[in-house]
């Protein structure tokens, strides 16, 4: 008589990824505005869009749209069961595109398609490289991005499939930005929080972001949770505990959202993400680390047709346990400073000087 076949899931192993493969994720989430309270209890972000319909009416939306890395975080959440349940690490991110804002009451569901995969030199590991794609009820795109996870294999001595790494852009071109017909001219920068508009910034400028935010066990699963992420290493202590490090590691998308707040401090009309270029976590966070951020303004362009928004380019740094007034990063021989968690490439819409 047969094995019965397993009713649980024990998430995927490298073996069981192939190229082109398509993987439908399970549980649309739909957002409401509890979710947006809670994720303002959670990382306290100041941006007047998501915080106000008044601005957002002024603007010419209906309503406030909730964050976009709350949307990042429930569409990547999606695909943790069936792509990074047995992952050692999320190496990184590349050509995230933001498209059609989400307000509450929008469904979001995830799609993946498998780009890339490549036996890691131990054997033991292996690299599996995704497109996602978020979509809410309407059809619209909401997000589309590349990321690459280190995955465990099954078995040491399976075979490897032949390997195939994906060749992804340095950054999202501005003309494939998705700028929203909003009236950005009609932004008020005093509800904003701050004076300085896109004209204000220049290229290689620098911000040291001065506040702080320490994570608390409780908080970074209850973020995790929220996002409905099953990756044993953000909850497991049991397992994790006998794992690299003996403790369970923060969720770097939570790591992500508290340097994207921190930021307001300097870029306060940063209103709108646009695109995710690049990522890397350079080192893990645990509970009790405190998150220092700074960031650097790596290029500024015009949009097309538009004279009342333009784009930043910007590099978010974000370290543990250290304040970032002298703006650690890497050595001369592109080492990362030890203290530094995030490296994030993104670029975000802000309005301009009328």
């Amino acid at each position: 008589m047969s094995e019965p076949m397993s009713k649980t899931n024990g998430g995927n192993y490298f073996e069981d990824f192939a190229l082109d493969q398509e993987l439908h994720h399970a549980t649309p989430r739909s957002l409401n505005d509890g979710d947006r309270a809670l994720y303002q209890a959670l990382y306290g972000s100041r941006f007047c869009l998501q915080s106000s319909d008044e601005v957002a009416r002024g603007l010419g939306l209906s309503t406030a749209p909730l964050d976009d890395l709350l949307a990042f975080h429930v569409v990547f959440g999606k695909t943790v069961p069936d792509v990074s349940l047995n992952a050692v690490a999320n190496l990184g991110y590349a050509a995230c595109v933001f498209a059609a804002p989400v307000h509450a009451g929008d469904t979001l569901t995830t799609t993946s398609r498998v780009i890339g995969l490549k036996e890691n030199s131990n054997r033991k590991t292996g690299t599996v490289y995704v497109r996602s794609t978020g979509v809410k009820q309407t059809g619209e795109t909401v997000l589309d991005y590349v990321r690459w996870v280190m995955v465990r294999k099954r078995d040491a001595a399976s075979p490897p499939p032949p390997p195939s790494v994906p060749d992804l852009p340095n950054a999202v071109a501005a003309r494939e930005l998705q700028v929203p017909a909003w009236k950005f001219a009609a932004f008020d920068s005093a509800r904003g929080g701050s004076p300085h508009l896109w004209d204000d910034y220049a290229v290689g400028e620098k911000i040291d972001h001065v506040d702080a935010m320490t994570i608390e066990e409780a908080e970074h699963q209850l973020a995790t949770r929220l996002y409905q992420n099953t990756a044993k290493v953000h909850f497991n202590l049991h397992s994790e505990k006998d794992g690299r490090f003996g403790r369970r590691i923060v969720y770097g998308g939570h790591v992500i959202s508290i340097a994207r707040a921190l930021s307001f401090n300097g870029l306060a009309n940063a209103i709108k993400i646009a695109a995710i270029n690049g990522g890397a976590h350079t080192a893990p966070s645990f509970a009790g680390d405190t998150i220092y951020a700074w960031s650097e303004v790596l290029d500024s362009f015009a949009i097309a047709g538009r004279e009342d928004v333009g784009a930043l380019r910007l590099r978010t740094v974000a370290t543990k346990d250290l304040a970032c007034a002298e703006f650690p990063w890497r050595d001369a021989g592109g080492k990362y400073h030890p203290a530094v968690v995030l490296d994030l490439d993104y670029t975000v819409l802000m309005p301009r000087q009328n």
